[in-house]
């Protein structure tokens, strides 16, 4: 194997989105709702140099990866609320998740983010399981990929979910954490 072959299997361990993925919405619910034990699971017991470990070479440390998903997701229920609220379609505000990265915030216990993505995801999941067939079809643009109905939004954020818990749980495996 190469090193870009390498390389590219640690920056997806389990693949890249795919948008045409034809798993039920209650699977992706149930990604969702797992989400916060699976990611605590994850890094729990690792001691503060195996959290300030890169996952791969020129990628995030394990701590900065806990920070994103709250970054990230925050903004994702947010993403649907507006979609679910607003009369058109509305523009969401991309924002520079490798700068985000960097703010000192991504250097706080992961401790932090665990109870965000906790309280975050028991919020999302309620709203998520209150939502109707036509709730999911609502859409919100992204001024860099455009239309995403909230349907392949959902699908994307369960991707999400696993994709960076497997970065922390490969690296654990790779190094015999």
């Amino acid at each position: 194997m190469t090193q870009a072959t390498q390389e590219q299997d640690l920056r997806y361990p389990i693949g890249k989105f795919n948008a045409n993925d034809a798993t039920p919405r209650s699977e992706h619910i149930k990604t969702i709702a797992e989400l916060s034990a699976k990611l605590a699971a994850a890094v729990a017991g690792l001691s503060d140099e195996q959290l300030d470990t890169q996952y791969r070479p020129e990628g995030w440390t394990l701590r900065q990866t806990v920070h994103h998903i709250a970054d990230s997701h925050i903004n994702s229920l947010c993403r649907f609320k507006l979609a679910l609220t607003e009369d058109e379609a509305p523009t969401i505000r991309p924002y520079y998740e490798d700068r985000w990265a960097e703010l000192g915030d991504s250097k706080m216990p992961v401790d932090v983010s665990l109870g965000i993505v906790d309280g975050v995801h028991r919020r999302w999941v309620s709203l998520l399981e209150s939502m109707t067939d036509e709730d999911y079809q609502r859409e919100f643009v992204h001024p860099e990929t455009g239309k995403w109905t909230l349907e392949k939004v959902l699908a994307l954020y369960a991707w999400h979910s696993r994709h960076h818990t497997a970065h922390i749980t490969s690296l654990r495996d790779r190094n015999e954490w």
